[in-house]
């Protein structure tokens, strides 16, 4: 039976950022990742000479995000234009008087929550039945936390809104390219699945598809969706742990590239956000880097609409969504060329976490280690920055130096 000092489960950027840290220390390591690639939901892909990020795009929070000084070190170019999420070009289909209405009524949001949090910590209690704006704010829940506001904890809200700050690069070959790139190296059996983890001896017996193997440590960093479908078999002594996945569920955040034909009248990084009165509609950056595409994001309920209709159908309806502020002769210089629907990859089952309301503390039981050789990380295990690819990133380091220790 093969043997390894620690097996890493799951090559995204947590299990990525793991065993860079192990193996930089001379630890024999191994990542087992169940797809056919490294990077989990940060990928790039290169379609007509242009790399587009399926999944993770932004460096969020980039004062504090190490992927800036790797991408840096690595070659990769950062492009530090601030996105213009809060702008509408030209006004199209959202007045600037309603704009400025549209956000006052996202700060006072906020406010209650922080202020007079409801006793019921879901983020829909402290919306004002009556107002008008809450299909934008439901919107903006679903692009931040890939779920309405009524899935969402206050608590877990509040905590990344603390720890965000409002500047966010971009890297111009692609996000997705710069955390495989950061696994170059190291010992990957891609194509994969572990199927059970058992600790009863001194060495964890680690199940796959390809055989069994053995190993002193582990670090766990699949998604929450997988851990709680129960796709990875585990001793009953970490069911508080699983049970943790389940608070901590995926929402859904996809993504739709439209080329452009003849598009130079456009913005270079501009920005429309489709129908401003409803959950359901697409956020929109044209010509992002100045190239010949549109990228539109669908989240929340908006993605889970898009995931029902399948790319052609979401590209309808982003299309339709484009002429109805662009005009209508826009329609033929617009084509769909790529796009995401996250919640159908067997390996991902979606997003990026949020916690249901009652159970932001389920983070640090996920991040809290039941058996010393086998700890977990990813996104969901960062108790600030979640849904990040730097909140992965610190979550893996985290754990192999836990294991080092």
């Amino acid at each position: 039976m093969r043997e390894v000092e620690v097996a890493v489960i799951g090559g995204g950027a947590a299990g990525v950022a793991a065993a860079r840290t192990l193996a930089d220390t001379g630890v024999e390591t191994l990542i087992l990742e169940a797809s056919d690639r490294l990077g989990g939901r940060a990928q790039t892909v290169h379609l007509a000479g242009l790399p587009l990020d399926l999944g993770a795009g932004w460096l969020h929070s980039a004062e504090h995000n190490p992927w800036v000084a790797i991408a840096e070190a690595s070659g990769f170019t950062v492009d530090r234009t601030l996105p213009r999420w809060r702008e509408q070009w030209r006004a199209l289909g959202f007045a600037v008087a309603e704009q400025q209405a549209a956000g006052a009524a996202f700060a006072a949001f906020v406010r209650r929550m922080r202020d007079n949090p409801p006793a019921s910590d879901r983020a829909a209690d402290a919306l004002l039945p009556d107002c008008e704006w809450n299909g934008y704010l439901d919107a903006l829940s679903g692009y931040i936390n890939g779920a309405s506001n009524a899935e969402v904890s206050v608590r877990d809200f509040l905590a990344y809104d603390d720890a965000a700050t409002e500047t966010d690069w971009r890297v111009r070959d692609g996000y997705g390219a710069l955390v495989s790139a950061h696994g170059a190296g190291l010992r990957v059996a891609l194509s994969t699945p572990v199927t059970a983890i058992e600790g009863g001896d001194a060495l964890l017996r680690i199940a796959t598809s390809g055989g069994t193997l053995q190993a002193r440590s582990a670090i766990v960093t699949v998604s929450t969706n997988v851990l709680a479908r129960g796709a990875i078999r585990f001793d009953a002594a970490l069911d508080p742990v699983l049970h943790a996945a389940t608070c901590l569920p995926l929402g859904l955040a996809d993504k739709l590239f439209l080329a452009l034909d003849d598009g130079a009248e456009l913005p270079e990084n501009g920005h429309l956000l489709g129908n401003p009165r409803t959950a359901v509609t697409g956020t929109y950056t044209l010509r992002p880097f100045g190239r010949p595409v549109i990228e539109a994001m669908f989240g929340g309920e908006g993605a889970t609409v898009a995931e029902a209709e399948g790319l052609d159908g979401v590209a309808h309806f982003a299309i339709g969504e484009l002429c109805a502020l662009l005009g209508n002769d826009w329609r033929k210089r617009l084509r769909l060329i790529a796009g995401s629907a996250w919640g159908r990859a067997d390996h991902i089952l979606g997003g990026y976490s949020h916690a249901l309301p009652g159970h932001a503390d389920a983070r640090h039981v996920l991040a809290e280690p039941v058996d010393p050789r086998i700890r977990f990380a990813g996104e969901a295990c960062s108790p600030a920055e979640f849904s990040t690819v730097h909140g992965a990133y610190k979550t893996g380091v985290a754990a192999a130096r836990a294991l080092l220790a």
